[in-house]
């Protein structure tokens, strides 16, 4: 049976939750199928108020005037504000700006205040930071050291000035598929007061539906609709499986003797072991600060490493030290997933109704250590192709023959964007991150990309490929064969243990609602599944997420209460039970890719709740 599904006119310039209350009621359990939504109709829906979407909102905008239509364009934003769970590096190349705004530079609210000065590449260890040449896809001339949230929030007022509809707190939760599943029609936002046992509180309000005649997945990567949509098209048949690294990034107000500003430098080497993929960075923005960080590829096999205390003990190195010496402060931390799968991971980009873009179809140039530009370039390209489908007669739109609605046809942007700059873009550089994983290993990485990079930039009749689809999960090894890794105090303020960091990221979620972090396997969530997960992820691979989740979610604790005849209906193992502390996530969607096991599903919470990154 399906939810009953309430149209409502248009006549509202904004949305608040307040309008959908519903009458108070008794902790009832919440039937989705009998839950009656509100349904706006809309010309396209943005999941994702990033860097991808803003840029497809405002260029319909300007396409709106082009074409002297009218275009309704909503953007629902998960975070409380749009920005807030926006975290990257950054420097940004601002071709895609240049070409959205051209001119942005006159405006005198922008970001981008920070030109990037000068562009090295150092080769650490345990005590020196040796020169080395870098790709010269990694020179930052013309681009700019930003807060990649605070230039988000700044589209979002330009989106919101040209007339786009944003709505921070409304996390798209679920698709809305035509009768026969072969179509998306819009998404759904998620339900708001259900309490941890999904029963609906006296606050409770149904999630609504905005149905759309082209629906644009921006989620960022790893999103849960993007999964859901590649596995449902079959979007990643003719692809490579994405894989991951995770970046973890603090920002510091520095003494004034160690600001350079516009100084980029990138690392590589210490304090990774040579059997694991990734690099340090620190890049001097405006005003005194400092963003530095690490980033380590999710295919790393040893499951005793922790991504945050290895970020904790690179500041240690005598070059970190010294940055970070005086009067400087830690005023920022935070972590998130990034796309390294490189062009041969990017899926099919179209379906029935809309498209992927930014992120959720992962444009990361992995070279140049950037996805903005792409991302951004991506979102416009995508409104060029919606637009002209919105332009279009009824007749030339197919017609579901299930039911009366439009399915919009988004092909031509597959052909747009394999015709733009940004596939070549990512085409020159599609062998370098994949030739870590080859038989040439670490060093053989190293050398092949330093050849490709300098001289061959990609003129290559070859093109490595993940042959046997082996995802970031799958590489981990089981903790009785790798090293056990044991790492240093914290010794504050130059390094701090995880919770004081988090305390920085703002992250608060209500904790009476549901666990957007489900154990679940083949479709089931029960004892059994959740004592398996303990058995796999303590027995084999020694509680992995205990230290790779960069927030302190997971937890594999003593149960002191279970006996082991109980253990099976309580989902313990061998004396541990998992602990999920999902207030403190911060949406990095590294359990969902990492976890040996692949049966955590990361989920939407309710809108709003997460980190407040405001300078990340």
């Amino acid at each position: 049976m399906l939810a009953r599904v309430r149209r409502l006119p248009v006549i509202f310039s904004r949305i608040t939750r307040t309008l959908h209350a519903s009458t108070a009621r008794q902790r009832q359990p919440f039937d989705p199928t009998a839950v009656e939504r509100i349904s706006e109709d809309v010309d396209v829906c943005i999941v994702g108020g990033g860097p991808a979407g803003l840029s497809a909102a405002i260029r319909l905008k300007q396409l709106e005037q082009e074409h002297e239509k009218e275009f309704r364009v909503v953007v629902l934003e998960k975070g409380a504000e749009v920005g807030s769970h926006i975290l990257s590096g950054a420097v940004i190349e601002p071709r895609a700006l240049n070409e959205l705004l051209p001119d942005w530079s006159s405006r005198p609210d922008h970001p981008l205040e920070q030109p990037a000065t000068s562009s090295t590449m150092k080769f650490l260890t345990s005590s020196l930071a040796l020169p080395i040449p870098h790709p010269p896809q990694m020179n930052n001339k013309g681009n700019y050291i930003v807060s990649l949230s605070q230039f988000t929030s700044w589209l979002g007022t330009i989106a919101e000035e040209m007339g786009v509809e944003v709505y921070p707190g409304f996390a798209g939760a679920g698709v809305v598929y035509s009768d026969d599943r072969k179509g998306v029609l819009g998404v759904r936002t998620n339900e708001v007061g259900l309490d941890k046992n999904f029963h609906m509180k006296e606050t409770f309000e149904p999630g609504m539906e905005f149905r759309a005649k082209v629906t644009l997945i921006a989620e960022g990567a790893h999103g849960s609709l993007s999964k859901e949509l590649i596995n449902q098209f079959d979007l990643r048949r003719d692809a490579d499986p994405q894989t991951y690294a995770i970046g973890l990034k603090e920002v510091w107000r520095v003494d004034p003797s160690q600001y350079r500003p516009g100084e980029v430098v990138h690392t590589m080497g210490w304090p990774l072991d040579w059997k694991t993929y990734g690099g340090g960075w620190v890049y001097h923005m405006a005003d005194g600060l400092v963003s530095l960080g690490l980033v380590i590829g999710l295919d790393y096999a040893n499951p005793w490493l922790s991504p945050y205390n290895e970020l904790q003990r690179m500041k240690h190195h005598p070059y970190f030290s010294r940055l970070l010496s005086g009067s400087s402060t830690r005023i920022a931390y935070g972590a998130r997933a990034l796309n390294e799968g490189g062009l041969q991971a990017v899926p099919r980009v179209h379906f029935p109704g809309g498209a992927l873009i930014g992120c959720s179809a992962g444009f990361v140039n992995i070279a140049k250590i950037k996805g903005t530009h792409n991302a951004m370039k991506s979102g416009m390209l995508a409104a060029e192709a919606a637009a002209d489908v919105l332009c279009r007669t009824n007749e030339e739109i197919t017609v579901s023959k299930s039911e009366s609605l439009r399915l919009s046809d988004m092909s031509a942007y597959q052909t747009s964007l394999e015709d733009s700059w940004v596939w070549s873009d990512l085409h020159e550089v599609r062998n370098i991150r994949a030739s870590f994983n080859t038989p040439l290993g670490i060093w053989g990485g190293i050398a092949y990309s330093g050849i490709d990079s300098l001289f061959l930039k990609g003129r290559t009749p070859w093109t490595f490929r993940n042959v046997s689809r082996t995802s970031d999960a799958a590489h981990t090894l089981p903790a009785s064969r790798c090293k056990r890794i044991t790492y240093p105090p914290p010794q504050p303020p130059l390094s701090t243990d995880l919770l004081t960091s988090l305390t920085l990221t703002g992250t608060n979620h209500a904790e009476d609602q549901p666990i957007h972090l489900r154990v679940r396997a083949n479709g089931l969530e029960d004892s059994t599944v959740r004592r398996e997960h303990v058995r796999r992820n303590v027995g084999d691979y020694a509680g992995l997420l205990g230290r790779a989740c960069p927030a302190g979610v997971y937890e594999y604790v003593d149960d002191e209460h279970t006996s082991a005849v109980e253990e099976g209906n309580s989902g313990s193992w061998g004396g541990k039970k998992l602990v999920i502390n999902s207030q403190n996530c911060i949406h990095c969607k590294l359990c969902d890719i990492k976890v040996p096991t692949q049966d955590i599903t990361w989920t939407v919470p309710e809108g709003g709740g997460g980190p407040k990154y405001t300078i990340t």
